[in-house]
């Protein structure tokens, strides 16, 4: 759906907020840019608190649906389905507002401001906060970037139904632990083309309201008083029209971490200057003497009031109530069962299939006496949930999923294994204390669900409560602890074994794909997770999941974490063979394409389109992720890059023609100089369920169409 805002309306919300900042004193100015902004009770102005989150629900204030996490939703590579997700999400948002407004909380976490998403890209599979990210591709990260901010900020023309924030800006994925002194030292070719596009869409076509800074200098400016980010390339080259937020206490980073200002009335005068209107934290407290000492002139900090109070009034909580469409939204539909069973969905949708040797997916239950379900993963709600998660009122771990699925027909023995990451789980035992129970449990199994991987105290933030890396960062790409071992038991077993993985990231379970016949990705799947596991384990639900994340053999491959160069990283660049590549994901069904064409075979200023004729050739309903890559057939280009998506379901036999549009855009590359051009010369498309790579098509048993044609002059873009 195009969005369509009322400029006038926005102009008449902009010209309120310049006659509301007059009125105002600069002490009470000054306590307006704090993420908790005071109350002004002359002026009739409640107070707010600007730092709420929705990263994969509504965050942190009680209970609300908690969906899978942000890597998980991208798996789905589903847009309209994004964009379903996360109007669901400020339905509960706007629910939860309204009550608590009725009651006067006006505390953390209780406003209509939500800090997501976060179109940072992943690229590095180190990185602890990877998975609150659409992954490793911009085009992807764009595509689901810009519809999750939609489904947030709603289609009414004139108001808001809540306010979307793209962050962090820019440059920012770890090391976590040197991430307040860290500088990002990135090309402009890289910045255009892999760090800056998902960030450009949500600004302009999404009119995303909030980017947050990130709290690393990029190219020796601290991100959150950065000119060339937030002033150039944010307002000038893009025309953001909403408020910048600083993450939180990164301001303080200006002279504590970053040595590049000598205290906080330098650092806040920075941060200000150069275009960060609001602090999450308390430094911007010194405002008041800022100004007075003439660092930040007056009308500036007025630019900034009237961008924040615009925000406010855009989501209508300076109108009387009724105003807006979402007044009325009730507590009810909080934790509904319409909210459940679209949670349900989403955690099925997501699910990856890496494996299935011999079609041991799906189950029968109905040929099974006895399942076996082991490992520290299988009844973990930790590893349902991810990080900036709410509350459920109900959680399904695998374990819990799989019994109620089976309940009284099959007989279900239950072992932890092994401790997540620790090499014992009886404190007082000599280690690798449940390998016996294993054993016992495996012997008289007829299949073993093995459920291993991380959680997010194992990869997250940095200083996240119970992190048992610190940094939030993970030191490599192997399952932790006594995982391998735990693994290697239950295989000597000489049973069926179908390997469940629980995490937000790419693990190096090489050894697993050459023993374990059926791997699942489960990813964080929420808090309906093990119920949805259940079903596709069990054939109810066709998996459909594709990796938004290149799974690597090792990090040896990988370049330094600190290496902000795209040289040798991600799908896009990588030169060494993939264990599991980006885009993959099996199904219980097959797909087959034909009539594979393309609109012209010359590069034309409005793009051209391909299409196919899909059809289901095998015996079960699914879900088909039609998948188009674009690749400039000269020296020196990525490797084929995603430029086109859509999501085809079909029953048994039935066929559809897929047409996917690309734009010239698709066809340009940026280069040195940040020029992004469309060359003379041959382009490849391919078209299929895959990437267009020997380990893709091994792994699939097929290659997808190739389709050649060219530019015959020279474009370049905007």
């Amino acid at each position: 759906m195009e969005l369509v805002r009322n400029e006038a309306k926005i102009e008449e919300y902009r010209e309120r907020a310049r006659k509301l900042v007059k009125q105002m004193t600069l002490e009470e100015k000054t306590f307006q840019t704090l993420h908790g902004a005071a109350e002004i009770k002359r002026l009739g102005i409640k107070a707010y608190n600007w730092w709420n989150e929705a990263l994969h629900g509504v965050a942190r204030a009680g209970v609300a649906t908690v969906f899978p996490q942000a890597i998980s939703l991208a798996a789905t590579f589903d847009e309209d389905f994004i964009e379903q997700v996360a109007d669901a999400i400020s339905t509960e948002g706007r629910a939860k507002f309204n009550m608590q407004q009725k009651y006067e909380d006006t505390d953390i976490y209780k406003g209509l401001t939500f800090w997501s998403p976060n179109v940072n890209i992943f690229r590095d599979p180190r990185w602890g906060r990877g998975h609150e990210t659409f992954g490793e591709d911009p085009y992807l990260s764009s595509r689901l970037g810009v519809r999750f901010v939609e489904g947030l900020q709603g289609h009414d023309e004139n108001y808001m139904k809540a306010a979307a924030c793209a962050k962090h800006f820019a440059v920012h994925s770890g090391p976590e632990d040197l991430r307040h002194s860290f500088n990002a030292v990135v090309s402009k070719q890289d910045m255009y083309e892999t760090y800056l596009p998902a960030f450009k869409a949500c600004v302009k076509e999404a009119k995303v309201e909030a980017v947050m800074g990130a709290y690393n200098r990029t190219n020796g400016d601290p991100c959150c008083g950065n000119k060339t980010l937030l002033q150039d390339i944010l307002r000038k080259e893009w025309g953001f029209q909403g408020h910048v937020v600083s993450d939180c206490w990164a301001i303080k980073d200006f002279h504590e971490g970053h040595g590049v200002t000598s205290g906080a009335l330098e650092s806040v005068a920075m941060a200000m200057n150069n275009g960060c209107d609001l602090n999450c934290g308390q430094l911007f407290a010194y405002m008041a003497e800022a100004v007075q000492q003439g660092m930040v002139s007056e009308e500036r900090l007025d630019e900034a009031l009237v961008n924040l109070f615009t925000a406010r009034m855009k989501l209508g909580v300076f109108d009387e109530k009724g105003s807006t469409p979402y007044d009325d939204i009730p507590y009810t539909v909080v934790d509904s069962s319409e909210m459940k069973a679209l949670n349900l969905k989403a955690a099925e949708k997501c699910i990856t299939l890496l494996k299935n040797e011999d079609n041991l997916l799906p189950l029968d239950k109905t040929k099974l006496k006895t399942i076996g379900i082991i490992g520290p993963n299988a009844d973990n709600r930790k590893a349902l949930v991810g990080n900036y998660e709410g509350t459920a009122s109900r959680y399904y771990t695998i374990s819990e999923g799989i019994q109620d699925y089976v309940g009284d027909e099959v007989r279900v023995l239950f072992s932890e294994g092994c401790h997540l990451y620790k090499d014992k789980i009886s404190e007082l035992s000599q280690g690798s204390d449940r390998l016996a129970e294993v054993k016992s449990i495996c012997d008289v199994s007829d299949v073993v669900i093995l459920c291993l991987g991380l959680d997010s105290g194992l990869e997250g933030e940095e200083g996240d409560q119970g992190n048992q890396y610190a940094s939030g960062d993970k030191p490599g790409l192997d399952l932790p602890g006594k995982q391998q071992e735990l693994l290697e038991t239950v295989y000597e077993s000489g049973k069926p074994v179908v390997l469940v993985l629980l995490s937000g990231s790419a693990l190096a379970v090489t050894w697993a794909d050459e023993h374990i016949p059926a791997i699942l990705q489960g990813w964080y799947p929420g808090a309906q997770g093990g119920k949805a596991i259940a079903n596709v384990l069990f054939g109810d639900k066709n998996p459909e999941g594709r990796l938004p994340v290149t799974f690597y053999r090792s990090t040896q491959e990988l370049p330094e974490f600190t290496d902000y160069s795209m040289k040798g990283r991600t799908y896009r660049y990588m030169e060494n063979e993939a264990l599991y590549p980006f885009g993959y994901g099996l199904s219980y069904t097959d797909f087959t394409y034909s009539d594979v064409r393309i609109s012209s075979d010359l590069i034309k200023e409005e793009g051209i389109s391909v299409s196919a004729v899909l059809k289901n050739t095998g015996d079960v309903e699914g879900t088909e992720t039609v998948q188009v890559y674009v690749k400039a057939c000269r020296e020196g280009t990525p490797n084929p890059q995603l430029k086109g998506i859509r999501k085809v379901s079909l029953k048994p036999g039935e066929s559809k023609e897929v047409t996917v549009t690309l734009p010239l855009e698709a066809f340009a590359l940026y280069d040195e100089q940040a020029v992004n051009r469309v060359e003379a010369g041959e382009y490849c498309v391919y078209m299929g369920g895959s990437q267009p790579n020997e380990r893709s098509s091994k792994l699939v048993g097929k290659k997808p169409a190739v389709l050649q044609l060219r530019a015959e002059k020279e474009y370049i873009l905007k």
